[in-house]
């Protein structure tokens, strides 16, 4: 049965690059799938992020995660738009009063992409290879297996990773294959890594949809698109995060998994040249974690 439009077109809140623009793109399609509204019901409102300006210094030099966000979460709570949708992995722990993020959309694949010019993995690459990466994490744990490898600041979007590997910047990279997935382009990748071999970002893989928390007819709306499995995951990854104050300074990597009625965490701390590392898990109920990141008991 069909449900009655809203007054005013729903407007959701995205950063423009191809990447956010395709997961915009997929809430508003489940959206209209769950409420049986047309595409006009809706607008996709493209937002200029401090992160996207700011392409010459690495972001925990400018500022960090909330450069992503600030600017989307402002239009969010004066009213210009209704729903934020978020890559979970550039999201702080902490949401700025008034606004709440406890919708989340069924998790891709986690883990991460390796793209070569010319080598099949990181064990392949010669000594003194030149890699570009943007993360902290991603640097720290490649300098942990391989601090005979050269690596550079590489900022920038899918697209624009992409062409700095083809100009020769460097020859190999990583991008996360949940943005390869949703950007049809899992073919560039030269293979993907296994978190037992590089541990993923806390919430990689996961878009995470904000609003206002008084705003109780679009926390309906958003009711259908949720699922439990991954906002019990990303919960405890964030936890995790939040408890040890992470920050883009700190190299930090976590991954948590649902086996039947448990929840495993895998946890890793490194510093940021790779010398030390520092890993563990923790296993427990997974019904224990709230999607809000707290734990329920």
């Amino acid at each position: 049965m069909k449900h009655a439009l809203p007054p005013l077109r729903l407007k959701i809140g995205t950063r423009g690059s191809p990447l956010a623009l395709a997961q915009a793109v997929e809430t508003r399609s489940l959206l209209m799938k769950a409420w049986d509204w047309p595409e006009e019901a809706f607008e996709v409102v493209v937002i200029q992020t401090s992160g996207d300006r700011i392409q010459d210094r690495p972001l925990r030099l400018v500022g960090g995660k909330g450069l992503f966000t600030r600017e989307i979460e402002e239009q969010l709570l004066d009213g210009s738009i209704d729903i934020a949708v978020h890559s979970m992995k550039d999201m702080p722990t902490v949401q700025p009063d008034g606004l709440v993020l406890d919708i989340y959309l069924p998790r891709e694949d986690v883990r991460d992409a390796f793209v070569s010019t010319g080598s099949v993995s990181i064990a392949d690459l010669a000594k003194g290879t030149r890699v570009g990466t943007s993360s902290l994490r991603r640097r720290a744990q490649l300098m942990h297996v391989r601090p005979d490898l050269d690596v550079i600041e590489f900022r920038g979007n899918v697209q624009t990773r992409l062409k700095k590997l083809a100009d020769g910047v460097a020859s190999c990279t990583f991008l996360a294959m949940a943005g390869l997935n949703r950007l049809n382009m899992v073919h560039v990748a030269t293979g993907a890594i296994e978190p037992e071999d590089m541990l993923p970002a806390v919430a990689q893989g996961a878009i995470g949809i904000e609003r206002r928390l008084e705003d109780h007819s679009t926390a309906v709306l958003l009711e259908p698109l949720h699922d439990t499995k991954t906002g019990q995951r990303v919960a405890a990854e964030r936890a995790f995060l939040a408890t040890l104050d992470g920050s883009c300074e700190t190299p930090i990597a976590a991954l948590a998994v649902i086996e039947g009625s448990e929840l495993l965490l895998r946890g890793e701390v490194l510093r940021p040249d790779g010398s030390e590392k520092l890993s563990g898990h923790r296993r427990g109920l997974h019904l224990r974690w709230s999607c809000n990141g707290r734990r329920l008991s």
